[in-house]
């Protein structure tokens, strides 16, 4: 108990004395750079195309993906990116109207397109979908560092990180 209550109150002070440097990292640094979608199921795999995530680039099913323009049922995003769908070429929300049906986020896992999370809620975004970006998920670690002075001395301290 005296070591739970100990280290509350270091945090505590830590917080409100302490420098801190914030530093982000991604949240899953060995994920694939890849997303699958596919024009039928992804298990078994069905009018499959695993595609290369480059993040914050617009990838638009042209040239090689064009079998994918507007028939993508199912996508398997990679744990620690987050990915929009475009029902418009260019990642273009309907040529900059903002009609809140032309976009889906989609987040690590498997997902059924015609249960897509958009800007209102759950989508029918099946078959619709004509480009997408994705990006990492980033989250913020805050590392502290202060000096404590050596208890019974009077030079010296301890650096705590």
């Amino acid at each position: 108990m005296f070591a739970k209550v100990s280290l509350a109150i270091l945090a505590a002070i830590t917080a409100n004395f302490a420098g801190a440097a914030v530093v982000k990292r991604a949240v899953s640094p060995d994920a694939p750079a890849t997303i699958t979608a596919c024009s039928g199921s992804l298990n078994p795999p069905n009018g499959c195309a695993t595609i290369p995530v480059v993040a914050d680039t617009c990838t638009s099913f042209t040239g090689g993906l064009t079998f994918l323009n507007n028939e993508i049922s199912n996508v398997l995003v990679p744990l620690g990116f987050t990915c929009t769908f475009f029902d418009q070429f260019g990642c273009d929300s309907n040529g900059g109207t903002g009609n809140p049906s032309d976009v889906v986020f989609l987040q690590g896992g498997a997902t059924n397109m015609e249960n897509a999370q958009g800007v209102a809620g759950p989508e029918n975004f099946n078959d619709l979908a004509s480009s997408f970006t994705c990006s990492p998920i980033y989250e913020e670690l805050t590392k502290v560092i202060f000096d404590v002075p050596l208890c019974g001395h009077r030079e010296g301290s301890v650096r705590l990180e």
